[in-house]
């Protein structure tokens, strides 16, 4: 006969709790499940465990019984896990042994309390054992799936009760419940207890981020609401009208969900527009489950535009874990998405509380589909990599798709190849878009054109009349129609400045009263280092000639060229170019009128161009060095050496050839100057940068900027250019 239990309650709160208890398995259909938690008790009191047991500061039989409920009511687990959840906690304290339980319950209870123990024993909070510990979690759940079931209830319970806990070891609790027991729950299906678990860590872990967040939540929660119940309408009003037995509620996501969406995709709170997911259970008897869920997921898209990327069939193929439901992502009139779940309400109650529910609907832990269930569970987890608890995420569905699907802002879908750009997308739209497309919004976040699209992304592109189509764009759009408009576009931007390139030089030439030819077009060619004529004409359209220097040089060209000429063939031959020390191309000198195999460096003090006025000064230990006649040291060389400085000019040069040049920059200091500056320098005008440096003072800012260019006529026109960009104050070259 069994004694009375009255005497093992130390307080009303626990003799509270062990009636809820009671009164939770009689309501859960589990009647006769009383008299064995009687049982449980019967022995607790007799051991005196019940009297000076103490669990994390909490007094043990308080703490078992908080386990206890938690696996009834809010997971539905059955006998054994009720049952071992109450009497493993006195187990390795020596207060209840394996044999009292093995004389009082079967011997299932005893395995799973044993296993328990053993867990319980492993120190999951030494990082280096990590993965082995987890291992071996793992390894106890093949032999009884309740052994897992039961240390996820202790973790929550515990997380519940974490500012109860020593200070020093609650971040440790919350970095291992989420590392390891969140992702567990997870894989179980038990959706509630991981986004409880991954909350509460992060609460610990961040609390600053998850403050913020939760109080946004609640400053938005009437706007939300407003919504949800504007959405909903139309579907209840269809709904009952066709005759569904129905209910539909909104679930919000967790603080930790939404942070994270943050995160990965670089948006503020208010740009994340999926926080709560819109949920249509319906009553319907098992032989009608699939066929109403799929008739309320017709209503559905008949209201509103799914995106068939983010659809999930999970009812025709279950998950694993045994999570069963519709998933569909639809856009709002107001182009917000909102993510609508659909599914049966034993689907839900699976949902909720995971394996655990199947029993009450498949009659019993011995049902081979829960026994199938169970090991595929089994063999996912044993293929895991142990070394990593990233083994427990989900994988990535279309990992090896070859297409994307994108929408423009009016929820419109576009098919697009894996890869494709901003400026793919634009030019799909068209191609008047594509030709002017400066950027985008992808998901409500500007980005560049650039930004390689992923599925289901929200494009809005963003459009500039004065933009022209770069050749710089085929090296990233990957369609076929991107590609060849672009490589037309180019092509008709190109005839249009050549034209006009030409016009501009013949007008100039006529001004000149000079002839303009050929044999000019060559001169430039030379002079610029240019390939073909349509080159020389689009210099001249977009204004990188230097028309007072061009003058000049077709002026004196037939000087030089008679002097040249006058030379012997075979010293021409002889004559060495020497390789300057930059290693950046060759040039020829004469020097004291004479060319010849001089060896010459260009002097680093005033860094001479092609096209400077030039002198050579002969240096003791180091050659001859070629020096601006302006040259801050020039006046020195001269009252000190006179003997030693000769004259010197430039004969020719190769195309290859590159001369440094220092440039002082000054102009406000505001966004996007310097992205102004650099794109003119190294893009339009394609000349190299070796160094920069810049230096602010009151919204002004100051700068010395490297450069290495062909000769003076192409220096000049980099500086004019730079002079007429916005914020730019002045450019001056640096001796």
């Amino acid at each position: 006969m069994i004694k009375k239990t009255s005497k093992i309650f130390v307080n009303q709160t626990i003799e509270r709790k062990y009636r809820a208890l009671l009164h939770a398995v009689k309501t859960s259909m589990q009647p006769e499940l009383q008299k064995d938690i009687r049982k449980t008790f019967q022995l607790i009191s007799q051991s005196g465990a019940n009297e000076d047991t103490l669990l994390y500061g909490q007094s043990a039989l308080d703490f078992s019984l908080d386990m206890a409920l938690i696996a009834t009511e809010e997971l539905g687990l059955g006998r054994p896990a009720i049952l071992a959840s109450i009497l493993y906690n006195y187990v390795p304290s020596g207060k209840v042994t394996l044999e009292q339980i093995r004389s009082v319950f079967d011997e299932q209870i005893t395995v799973i309390v044993s296993e328990l123990a053993q867990i319980s024993a492993i120190n999951i909070n030494a990082p280096v054992h990590q993965a082995e510990n987890f291992r071996n979690m793992l390894l106890s759940m093949i032999t009884n799936i309740n052994v897992i079931m039961i240390k996820l209830v202790e973790r929550l319970k515990l997380m519940r009760m974490l500012k109860q806990l020593p200070a020093e070891a609650q971040n440790q609790f919350a970095k291992d419940s989420f590392y390891l027991f969140a992702p567990l729950a997870h894989r179980l299906g038990l959706y509630n207890i991981k986004s409880e678990l991954e909350d509460l860590s992060f609460k610990q872990i961040e609390p600053t981020a998850y403050d913020t967040i939760n109080r946004k939540l609640d400053k938005t929660a009437s706007e939300r609401d407003l919504f949800i119940k504007q959405f909903t309408k139309p579907l209840q009003d269809e709904l009952s009208q066709q005759g569904f037995d129905f209910s539909i509620k909104a679930r919000l996501k967790s603080v930790y969900s939404i942070h994270n969406k943050m995160v990965k995709q670089q948006v503020d709170f208010e740009e994340v527009y999926d926080l709560f997911a819109i949920r249509i259970i319906i009553n319907s008897p098992p032989e009608k489950e699939k066929s109403e869920c799929w008739q309320v997921y017709s209503i559905v898209t008949d209201y509103y535009q799914p995106n068939p990327l983010r659809m999930r069939d999970w009812i025709s193929s279950p998950k694993t874990n045994g999570y069963e439901s519709l998933h569909t992502t639809v856009v709002a009139p107001d182009a917000r998405w909102v993510e609508v779940q659909i599914r049966s309400a034993r689907m839900d109650e699976i949902a909720e509380k995971g394996l655990a529910a199947h029993w009450k609907y498949k009659g019993g832990e011995s049902d081979e589909n829960i026994q199938k269930t169970l090991e595929r569970i089994r063999e996912s987890i044993e293929a895991t990599d142990t070394e990593s608890i990233e083994c427990l995420n989900n994988m990535k569905l279309n990992l090896y798709s070859k297409e994307i699907f994108v929408f423009t802002p009016k929820g419109d879908l576009r098919k697009l190849p894996v890869g494709a750009t901003v400026l793919d997308f634009a030019f799909e739209i068209h191609s008047g878009v594509g030709a002017t497309c400066v950027g985008a919004k992808v998901n409500g976040k500007n980005v560049p054109i650039r930004q390689i699209l992923q599925n289901g992304d929200k494009v809005e592109i963003n459009t500039f009349k004065n933009q022209k189509p770069s050749i710089d764009w085929l090296s990233f759009v990957v369609t076929s129609k991107a590609r060849n408009r672009i490589k037309s576009l180019i092509k008709d931007e190109e005839r249009k400045q050549s034209e006009f390139g030409r016009e501009i030089l013949m007008r100039r030439f006529k001004n000149w009263k000079m002839t303009f030819d050929d044999n000019v077009l060559k001169i430039i060619q030379n002079m610029y280092g240019l390939k073909t004529i349509t080159e020389v004409y689009t210099s001249a359209a977009n204004e990188k000639l230097d028309f007072h220097a061009l003058k000049e040089q077709i002026l004196n060209k037939e000087d030089k060229q008679k002097t040249v000429e006058k030379i012997d063939e075979q010293i021409a031959i002889k004559s060495k170019c020497i390789k300057r020390e930059e290693g950046m191309g060759k040039d020829c000198v004469a020097i004291d009128s004479k060319i010849g195999e001089w060896d010459y460096k260009l002097a680093k003090c005033c860094n001479p161009v092609y096209g400077d006025p030039i002198f050579a000064f002969v240096t003791i230990s180091d050659g001859v060095k070629l020096h601006h006649k302006n040259c801050p040291n020039a006046q020195q060389m001269i009252d000190r050496f006179g003997y030693r400085i000769l004259k010197a000019e430039w004969i020719t040069t190769e195309q290859s050839s590159l001369y440094h040049a220092d440039l002082l920059i000054k102009g406000y200091d505001e966004i996007g100057v310097l992205n102004r500056l650099t794109d003119v320098i190294s893009k339009e005008l394609k000349t190299p940068i070796r160094a920069l440096s810049l230096n602010t003072n009151e919204e002004i800012f100051e700068g010395k900027i490297s450069l290495l260019v062909k000769n003076t006529g192409s220096l000049e026109v980099l500086i004019n250019k730079l002079k007429k960009l916005k914020g730019i104050i002045s450019v001056i070259r640096m001796a």
